[in-house]
């Protein structure tokens, strides 16, 4: 879930460090780095070269070597006693060598040219040298070679700065992790998401940290909110009791908005980034149902604030575009038109229960919650027509509902009031056979 490319620098750090400890004293490395000379007077790296040595008193020569895709080759040990030619051919250049190279020389920069891509033999570089015993790289004035060598050495200060920044942030977000979870396994929520922060601050939009700890800090808050929830509804005091209600309300938008951050991380993220497609996939579906749970609880406990809203405008649509289960995506439809029902929105929650009915007409949540939307609504805009609407579905739902649901008494007592104070008579309502009665707890 880290970055890895950290990772494996160190890994090959300390596979070169070793085999250098076991090279014979009368060895020793050489590195360094190829690039291309283009036209417009731009550098960039030649992945693939091929470098070949050779010993300048005889003829004689020592494996070779490839470029990486940073352009950087290393022979572990040239013989301490003897100067060698470097000859280099890629494709795409012209063939160059550099000459006296001395074995425990590093950061060396051999710079070619643009051309057809050709190879010169050990013949070809010798007789090349014969002609021209300068010991200097043919392809570059002394001025060039000096300025190109510290054009290198800032390039490669940067990395190495960027590989230790890697390390160090690796770090921290391993052991931020490990805190966090330890923290929310105890139930020490307020631990738990200061870790989860300290993670993701570390490296904020990295796709193989940063979602996870935007979810597991979600999922903290939302059973902090739930704590504090429970807390509210025990409390005398009437200060105690607000307060509580606020904190819990804040606690499910502010993981609301997280889930929303993992997903934007995740949705932009770069095919290169992603590591493991299996795990990406995973954290994907985590994101949605993380968030799924967040607005039922929010819609459950009536604390929605209008950030939850937002993020469920954008999060249940992806929710049900990749849910497999078909229940689940109904709750999470549901999800949607209660949290509109419980902040007062009533157009809103009528348009998405609607939705809900065409496709399950005799399902009793949407029912009840777009009788009551309807009916709020009658009342604002002194529409009867909404009023009757809701009402009949109001004596549908209260029709069918048990007696243990928990807007029943709600649904029957508001019917009775448009009866009496509003003139609007539920007509006579029988229930669909096409499809038995649903509820979802």
């Amino acid at each position: 879930m880290f970055r890895k490319s950290s990772v494996l620098f160190l890994i090959f750090a300390a596979v070169t460090l070793a085999g250098v400890i076991g090279v014979s004293a009368q060895t020793a490395p050489v590195t360094g780095t190829v690039e291309l000379l283009k036209a417009d007077g731009t550098r960039e790296p030649v992945a693939g070269a091929l470098v070949e040595p050779f010993r300048m008193d005889v003829k004689s020569g020592s494996p070779s070597a490839q470029t990486n895709k940073k352009g950087e080759f290393s022979f572990a040990g040239l013989q301490a006693t003897s100067n060698f030619i470097l000859s280099v051919s890629a494709p795409g250049a012209s063939p160059t060598y550099i000459t006296n190279v001395r074995a425990g020389q590093e950061k060396l920069l051999i710079t070619m040219s643009p051309g057809d891509g050709s190879r010169m033999s050990e013949d070809d570089v010798r007789k090349g040298l014969a002609a021209k015993p300068t010991g200097t790289e043919p392809t570059m004035t002394p001025e060039e070679a000096k300025k190109a060598q510290a054009d290198y050495e800032v390039k490669k200060a940067a990395v190495e700065g960027k590989n230790a920044k890697a390390v160090k942030t690796n770090e921290i977000v391993s052991a931020a992790l490990k805190a966090g979870n330890e923290a929310f396994a105890t139930k020490n929520y307020d631990l738990a998401i200061t870790k989860y922060d300290e993670g993701i601050a570390a490296d904020a939009d990295y796709v193989g940290s940063a979602p996870i700890f935007h979810n597991n800090r979600g999922a903290a808050l939302m059973s902090r909110g739930v704590d504090t929830y429970n807390k509210a509804v025990k409390a005398t005091d009437v200060s105690e009791k607000v307060a509580s209600l606020g904190q819990a309300k804040k606690d499910f938008a502010d993981a609301s908005e997280g889930y929303t951050k993992s997903w934007n991380i995740l949705k932009n993220a770069q095919a290169a980034d992603i590591v493991d497609k299996g795990n990406y996939d995973a954290t994907k579906l985590g994101t949605l149902r993380g968030a799924k749970d967040t607005f039922q609880m929010a819609v459950r406990t009536e604390q929605v604030d209008p950030a939850t809203i937002e993020a469920a405008k954008i999060l249940i649509p992806e929710y049900i575009s990749v849910e497999p289960d078909a229940a689940k995506k109904a709750q999470a439809s549901l999800a949607l038109a209660d949290l509109y029902r419980v902040v007062g929105d009533s157009e809103n929650a009528i348009t998405a229960y609607k939705m809900i009915l065409e496709k399950t007409p005799d399902d009793q949540d949407a029912m009840v919650g777009a009788g009551l939307s309807l009916v709020n609504l009658g009342f604002i805009n002194n529409d009867k027509t909404k009023m009757q609407e809701g009402s009949n579905l109001l004596q549908k739902f209260a029709s069918v509902a048990p007696d243990t649901n928990k807007y029943k008494a709600d649904a029957v007592a508001l019917i009775d009031t448009l009866k009496r104070e509003q003139n609007v008579t539920p007509q006579k309502v029988t229930p669909s056979k096409s499809a038995p009665a649903k509820k979802r707890n």
